[in-house]
This record gives C-alpha cells, sequence and structure tokens, in this order.
C-alpha cells in the first residue's frame, strides 16, 4: 500500500525504484525471447538484452549505487556485493557477445547469466531499491529517475568489465559509449547486428 501511495504521488516513470524494476522486468522478458527464438531472431533478441543491461548497469553504478550508499547503514556492504555481481555478468555477457548464438554452448552459459542475473536483481530490488524507496522522498525519487534516464541516454551499448564505479563510468564511460555507437552503426550500415 505505501509503495502503490509512492507510485501515485510521484508516478510510476517518476520514481526510480518503479523505473528500474520495470527494467528488471524488460530484462526477464528478453531473456525468455532469446531462449524461444533460434537464427536471426535470437541474435535480435540477444542484442537488445545487451544493450539493455549495458546502459541499465550504467545508470544504476553512476547514480543508483552511490546514492544507495549513503542511504542506509549497510550500503557499502551492499552496493560492494551488487558490484562484484555486475563485474561477473559483464564478463559472461563479453564472453557471450564473441559466440554464434546457435552454437552448442550458447544456451547454456545464457542460461547460467539469466539465472545470476535474476539473483542479482532480486537481491537489487530487496536490499537496495526498497531502503532507497525508504530513504527518499517522491521528488527525490523522480529526480533519480530522471537522472538514470540522462545516464541510460550516454552509457555504452556493450558490457565494459572492470568499469562499475561511478567515477570509472564517468570518466571511461564516455569513450566507450561513443566507441559502442559507433560499432553498431557501422555493423548495422553493413547488415550485420552483431
Amino acid at each position: 500500500m505505501a509503495q502503490r501511495a509512492h507510485e501515485g504521488a510521484a508516478g510510476a516513470q517518476d520514481d526510480v525504484v518503479t523505473l528500474l524494476k520495470q527494467q528488471h522486468q524488460q530484462i526477464r522478458e528478453l531473456f525468455r525471447e532469446v531462449e524461444a527464438s533460434g537464427g536471426t531472431s535470437r541474435k535480435d533478441a540477444f542484442n537488445r538484452l545487451v544493450r539493455l543491461l549495458a546502459v541499465h548497469e550504467t545508470a544504476e553504478e553512476e547514480i543508483v549505487h552511490p546514492a544507495a550508499r549513503r542511504a542506509f547503514a549497510s550500503g557499502d556492504k551492499v552496493v560492494d556485493d551488487r558490484l562484484r555481481e555486475e563485474h561477473d555478468a559483464k564478463q559472461v555477457l563479453s564472453e557471450l557477445e564473441d559466440m554464434d548464438p546457435e552454437s552448442p554452448e550458447f544456451m547454456p552459459t545464457l542460461n547460467a547469466l539469466r539465472d545470476d542475473i535474476e539473483a542479482h536483481a532480486d537481491a537489487e530490488e530487496r536490499l537496495e531499491f526498497d531502503r532507497l524507496r525508504e530513504a527518499h522522498d517522491p521528488r527525490r525519487l523522480a529526480s533519480m529517475a530522471k537522472a538514470v534516464r540522462t545516464a541510460e541516454a550516454m552509457a555504452p551499448t556493450h558490457p565494459h568489465p572492470g568499469v562499475e564505479s561511478a567515477t570509472k563510468n564517468i570518466l571511461l564511460g564516455p569513450f566507450a559509449a561513443i566507441a559502442d555507437r559507433t560499432r553498431d552503426a557501422v555493423r548495422k550500415a553493413m547488415g550485420d547486428g552483431k
């Protein structure tokens, strides 16, 4: 009930917690789409999944995690645990990007990543997002949602393991984003959706 009151006061897209939880649901749906498809459809769905994961994690690392560190007593530990998970996921996602989606090792690796990402999202929602909602008023949550959307608009579109802190994202992220978006545009122009 209190959550609904928060959402009603700020609006679903104006509440950073609701926004991020909705993105977690989109990520789950994209995993299902990749798993259920094959050929070009699998490759396209996987590329959308990679992009969403990359921009989502970057925004969390730049906006949400620093706020969580300050919002509650165990914030540092909660965030450090999530950053380790994000680093591991980025490494596996990078490996998957180098694989053919039809290769025999692709689906088992993707399924293991899905399980890890679902556990990661659950931990974020329970241990970090809900506490952020308790610690901040609707205006602050709306401000954070706006900052997340801005960060996502400028974020790299591919995983970059080792760039999990806000500082590294701010220093290295723009260069990685330009390189990623250039690579995406060239591949699209050449007809290779990878």
